[in-house]
């Protein structure tokens, strides 16, 4: 029994022997690992018991504030450099071009470009409908129609509100195109006479002076009548003007060198034709030139404008460089700048 007995003790004791490597571990192991990771981004603070915790603040790498070169360590105690971070960071980027999804407010969408565009077809379509019609007297009811609907859209995209705050686009010489409901309907009524023509009816503009010029000039075939009406001008509104007209201006006719009749007249509906009188042009000819020699460098003859009519009012709904839209007691009128394209 005690020879079996001796050799159970020494077993036991044996794995008691075998523990001590494990027990012995290297002295370069730290006794605590939560100082090593101190240099991290990452802070955190203890706050006594009596305060209320604090979140923990995240400082980003790239804080040009803090100057210090953050060291990494591993967790076997062994310093090592940071791992490179993305090439392109967030808020590093550009920022966007567009504002949504529609382009508002991106720089390479010309709105006023377009606008410009718009505005500029409306009116060339204008002017191309009422073309031919005698500034609208002898505009058939679809015409007058049409040419009414371009001139509501003008109206309604006006890039002057304030057209009488802006001299540099009112001024100038305004040849009329178009007219509707106007009291120049009796004046454009004489182009239906024969051997004569309402040539042009224009509007001269000076804001420096307050004045304006309506002038309208009758051919023939054998002188150029032309007479006008002066007014001055009150201004009452951004956009409207009170008229006052003055006195009328009759100009010498200008006696044409050659009379050019036409082949055919119409008269009360029948054509009449002209070639007999084209014979016996030679002797009248000689007699218009020397009635022009004789009126020529005669003053133009001023009469002053009687009655209650000399006042009226205007307001102009349209105006850029090249096209103004008025209205007023008189009527509506259409007028393109002179040396406009539109004229051509």
């Amino acid at each position: 029994m005690s020879t079996l007995y001796n050799p159970l003790i020494f077993t036991i004791k044996n794995p008691k022997v075998s523990l001590k490597p494990h027990t012995s571990l290297p002295s370069s192991v730290p006794t605590s690992r939560l100082r090593k990771f101190q240099n991290f981004s990452v802070q955190s603070s203890i706050s006594s018991s009596n305060e209320p915790e604090k979140p923990t603040s995240i400082t980003p790498d790239n804080d040009k504030a803090d100057d210090k070169t953050v060291e990494f360590v591993d967790e076997w105690g062994e310093k090592s450099e940071p791992e490179p971070g993305p090439v392109t960071k967030l808020a590093d980027a550009d920022p966007p071009e567009y504002d949504d999804e529609w382009g508002n407010g991106s720089p390479g969408v010309d709105v006023s470009g377009e606008e410009d565009e718009k505005l500029l077809e409306l009116k060339r379509c204008l002017v191309d409908t009422v073309y031919g019609t005698d500034f609208g007297f002898r505009a058939s009811s679809e015409i007058r129609a049409e040419a009414l609907e371009f001139v509501s859209q003008l109206e309604a995209a006006n890039p002057s509100p304030a057209p009488t705050e802006s001299p540099e686009l009112l001024d100038g010489n305004w040849i009329l195109v178009f007219t509707a409901f106007s009291e120049l309907l009796p004046l454009l009524a004489v182009g239906t006479i024969p051997l004569l023509k309402v040539e042009k009816i224009s509007q001269d503009v000076n804001t420096n002076s307050s004045t304006i010029e309506n002038a309208t000039t009758l051919s023939s075939p054998v002188a150029t009548l032309s007479f006008s009406a002066t007014a001055t001008f009150e201004v009452r509104s951004p956009s409207r003007i009170q008229v006052e007209f003055k006195e009328g201006n009759f100009k010498p006719p200008e006696i044409k060198s050659n009379i050019d009749l036409p082949e055919t007249v119409d008269l009360f509906g029948q054509k009449i034709s002209l070639s007999p009188v084209q014979q016996s042009l030679g002797p009248l000819e000689n007699a218009v030139a020397g009635i022009a020699r004789t009126i020529s460098g005669q003053p133009p003859l001023k009469i002053p404008i009687p009655g209650g009519r000399t006042k009226s009012w205007l307001l102009t709904t349209y105006l850029d460089k090249d096209m103004r839209i008025s209205r007023g007691d008189g009527g509506l009128f259409v007028l393109v700048k002179e040396g406009s394209s539109l004229l051509y």
